[in-house]
């Protein structure tokens, strides 16, 4: 079955964790709950204690009612079997209650903490791991670390049982303890031998569950893409092999925990066995009284239940530790983009500068300082090499060029989105990787061409830069990119925007992204080129109110529109990661260069008044 396991490798940022290490840390979340845990741990005691008292009762009372019958005896020991059980259901309810506070507590504090790594990784990161098996981890694994938690208090409990009732077992009758001990051997040896492929089988189990989540959530966000193309039933079809990937590890899972019980049950049965007939022949010639010999019988089953759950509970017990493993491995994946110090960022005038930069999108690719870059992996290639470019502060600097020249990329790492290997990038003379990072980029307002919006209203959408802005400052900055646009929203500022913006057309998802960027009025404006994908109306309205915006700010804008190469101060032509021309349009015109021919091929149909050029 081996191909069964195809395609469940683990992540890259993926890591084993001891048994030990493991524990240890998941000791480390219930330390604020210590005085909870107490209480628990009393009532475990409490509860052991009762279910022991009642076999060696029953034991006595034997030994009194086999020479004469005494119904007072009678009575009073079903009043005491009858207190007891009540106790024990009292000592249990207790120890279930405050434990499971404690590990909803527990969980919610691991969530918490993953959900954090969750927005503190990188956007590499994401580019390189599905998000749907992100999402399991945080969801799904974190679930089945509760169960290994409850399960442990459960072990616990059990434990401390069969190591009461084994002391009673020996003080009663050393022999007859023998022989029920002379099992334990065999039930812990199982279960060190199931443990290695118990975690092996259900690490897979759940990056199966993961590949499944993964694929949903992948094709309800491609949805509208594969209706528009007829593939319904070629996605059902990648899900489907999918979902039988799952399934057959699971059957595999269930299988390898299965063989587990039988064994089990019969090292019990052929316990049982020995121990009635060995009590058995010891009551005939007297050795050990009738009482005793019953004890011996109701300890063995007490004793085996434990051992055997302890072990059945073993396989739930991997499950929890490869749950942890995973999550843990999600808090402690290391960041790619790293901040050398978190210095107060201050004003910022908007000076930028890239100083030698070198850049791959390779993540295996180290840091390194000096000139000589490392050599890169097979497949992998600079988009940057020693590269450099200066943007005095106030000036609106338009970038063009062709799909892969590494426009966005710049973008990227001046957003410390990613992580460049070499050289340096400045503002105002300041290394930005010295800088505090959220407070760097508050001086940042990035317009992507592809917008994305949150559920809510349109209000609350531009307000999410800014919580604690004004309803006045809100419209304020919807206002000034034109009114036309704000009175065909059915209500105004209070629309409601639906998932993911779909109640909106893509132009006025742009100008919610944009007075979204407005109302946090940054020192250095990032336009990738917000007005592409749009009709010329609502690129009209947009260009006003970015006339008004980059005035007197740094702006770098990702140029697909005549429009914005035409209102630039200065424009650099990039070609494989390379500044090959720069200057105004007219000048650039008439160089007669590579940007004369991106006008003549891309801009030029935009203009209704512009004479080709022609050398």
């Amino acid at each position: 079955m081996g191909f069964v396991m195809d395609g469940l490798d683990a992540e890259a940022y993926d890591r084993s964790y001891g048994d030990r290490a493991l524990i240890r840390r998941i000791l480390s979340y219930f330390r604020p709950h210590l005085p909870r845990m107490l209480v628990v741990s009393s009532m475990v005691v409490a509860t052991s204690v009762a279910a022991t008292v009642v076999p060696l009762a029953i034991s006595r009372a034997v030994d009194e009612l086999s020479g004469r019958p005494d119904l007072q005896l009678v009575l009073s020991l079903a009043a005491l079997v009858t207190v007891l059980g009540a106790l024990g259901w009292v000592f249990n309810f207790v120890r279930q209650t405050f434990s499971a506070r404690a590990v909803g507590d527990v969980v919610l504090a691991l969530r918490r903490d993953a959900f954090r790594a969750v927005t503190q990784r990188d956007l590499s990161f994401y580019d390189q791991f599905p998000s749907g098996k992100i999402v399991s981890r945080v969801t799904s694994d974190t679930q089945d670390f509760a169960t290994v938690v409850t399960l442990t208090i459960d072990l616990l409990s059990q434990i401390l049982l069969v190591l009461v009732i084994t002391v009673v077992m020996f003080v009663v009758d050393a022999r007859m303890a023998t022989v029920v001990l002379a099992v334990a051997p065999v039930v812990i040896l199982t279960a060190l031998v199931f443990r290695s492929a118990a975690r092996r089988t259900t690490q897979r189990a759940q990056r199966a569950l993961a590949s499944v989540n993964a694929s949903i959530q992948e094709t309800i966000s491609g949805i509208a893409v594969a209706k528009s193309f007829r593939r319904e039933a070629a996605i059902y079809a990648d899900f489907h092999a999918t979902n039988q990937l799952a399934f057959q590890v699971r059957l595999r899972q269930a299988l390898v925990f299965g063989s587990l019980f039988p064994f089990l049950n019969t090292v019990s049965g052929l316990a049982a066995a020995l121990v009635i007939y060995v009590g058995g022949l010891s009551v005939i010639d007297g050795s050990v009284n009738v009482g005793d010999w019953y004890l011996f019988v109701q300890s063995l089953a007490i004793f085996l239940f434990p051992l055997t759950s302890v072990a059945s509970f073993w396989s739930q017990f991997q499950q929890g530790l490869s749950a942890s493993e995973r999550v843990f491995a999600l808090i402690d994946a290391e960041p790619r983009v790293v901040q050398t110090a978190a210095e107060p960022v201050g004003v910022v005038h908007g000076e930028l500068a890239f100083e030698r930069v070198w850049f791959t999108y390779d993540r295996t690719t180290p840091r390194f300082d000096g000139a000589t870059p490392p050599a890169l992996p097979t497949g992998a290639t600079w988009v940057l090499q020693d590269f450099n470019l200066h943007i005095p502060a106030g000036q609106t600097l338009a970038i063009v060029g062709h799909t892969g020249a590494g426009k966005s990329s710049l973008m990227r790492l001046l957003t410390r989105f990613y992580e460049f290997q070499g050289g340096r990038i400045a503002i105002d003379g300041r290394d930005v990787r010295q800088l505090e990072l959220g407070a760097y980029r508050r001086t940042l307002g990035l317009v992507p061409q592809v917008p994305f919006l949150f559920s809510g209203s349109v209000a609350e959408n531009i307000r999410y830069g800014r919580p604690d802005a004004s309803d006045d400052d809100v419209a304020a900055a919807a206002h000034s990119l034109g009114e036309e646009w704000l009175a065909d929203l059915p209500e105004g500022l209070a629309t409601d925007v639906g998932e993911r913006g779909a109640r909106l057309s893509l132009g006025q998802r742009q100008l919610v992204a944009l007075a979204r960027v407005l109302l946090q009025d940054p020192a250095i404006f990032l336009l990738d080129e917000a007005t592409a994908s749009i009709d010329p109306f609502t690129e009209a309205q947009i260009q006003e109110g970015l006339d008004v915006v980059m005035r007197q700010r740094t702006s770098i804008i990702i140029a697909h529109r005549l429009s914005t190469v035409r209102h630039a101060d200065r424009i650099i032509v990039l070609r494989h990661g390379e500044v090959i021309e720069e200057g105004n349009h007219a000048s650039l015109l008439r160089q007669g260069g590579h940007y004369a021919e991106l006008y003549n091929t891309y801009f030029r149909h935009q203009s209704l008044d512009y004479k080709p050029w022609e050398g």
